[in-house]
């Protein structure tokens, strides 16, 4: 089942019980806005925000990592949600928030999980309404994770991956990034990149309205990057955001989402004997 919806199916679905929509927008590197005062100020029709970094691990150094499954179900929770609900997820433009909430829900177990096809810009271009009211407060109720630990990594994990090349590695930054032509935008982070690693920013899913490209268009890419049928690819980029772009793009288009390494280069390239190349092959 693919995860993403359109415009029109969810103007469609709007009202219905047991359907939540939720804004995840949060910042990447670069991006000023304030998520949760534009969402104040418009959003669609019943959604709640869904703050990521609050669904984050607390004690955690790096960004917005992954929190444990009893964080998770508590937070998901006080939503209202319940695992039989339905998720939709849409952010305010800039794609990897609204992944990035569709692949927690989906490391959680939560399979009807959705991403806003666009997010809202697509929602306003299609004529749809938004509303600034404040959301009506969620009755809580008790929510069962069934976690899927398949769907991420580790950096133990990844180490022994390109120590052996055992699985291929999809990398979701800029090429100026993998190849250590421009620095990191976060302080004491190396430059380059995985030995062994593919090259496949997040960007060349997508077409010029932020919109992902058909699905077999998308298999074409990954084909290019060597994927096959038969692979379970990590996906890295610099901090698990981007990356869900390439997990999602994998589901579209019909092959294994694989995994997606939640610490990403913030922490490959902090870590002091983690190998790193700029080297231009594949």
């Amino acid at each position: 089942m693919s995860p993403l919806i359109s415009t029109q199916k969810l103007a469609e679905m709007l009202g219905t019980p047991g359907v939540h929509l939720l804004d995840a927008t949060a910042l990447l590197p670069g991006e000023t806005i304030n998520p949760q005062q534009s969402f104040a100020s418009a959003h669609i029709p019943g959604s709640r925000y869904f703050d990521i970094e609050l669904f984050s691990d607390p004690e955690s150094a790096l960004p917005h990592t992954a929190p444990s499954a009893a964080r998770f179900s508590h937070l998901f929770g006080r939503l209202g949600v319940t695992a039989q609900d339905t998720v939709v997820f849409y952010d305010q433009g800039n794609v990897a928030s609204a992944c990035r909430g569709w692949w927690l829900t989906r490391l959680f177990g939560h399979e009807r999980s959705f991403i806003l096809d666009g997010g809202l810009p697509a929602w306003v271009r299609g004529g749809h309404p938004t509303e600034a009211a404040a959301p009506s407060a969620a009755l809580p109720a008790p929510y069962q994770p069934r976690t899927c630990y398949t769907r991420i990594v580790g950096l133990g994990d990844v180490l022994d991956v390109v120590k052996h090349n055992t699985r291929p590695i999809l990398d979701a930054r800029s090429a100026a990034r993998f190849y250590g032509e421009t620095p990191e935008p976060r302080p004491n982070v190396a430059s380059g990149h995985m030995p062994g690693a593919r090259s496949l920013p997040y960007k060349n899913l997508l077409n010029t309205k932020g919109q992902f490209l058909p699905p077999e268009q998308l298999l074409s890419l990954f084909a290019q990057a060597g994927i096959t049928e038969s692979d379970a690819p990590i996906t890295t980029c610099g901090s698990g955001m981007t990356a869900a772009v390439l997990t999602a793009g994998l589901a579209i288009a019909g092959l294994n989402m694989g995994a997606l390494y939640d610490g990403s280069w913030a922490e490959w390239g902090s870590f002091p004997n983690a190998p790193v190349t700029v080297e231009h092959t594949a």
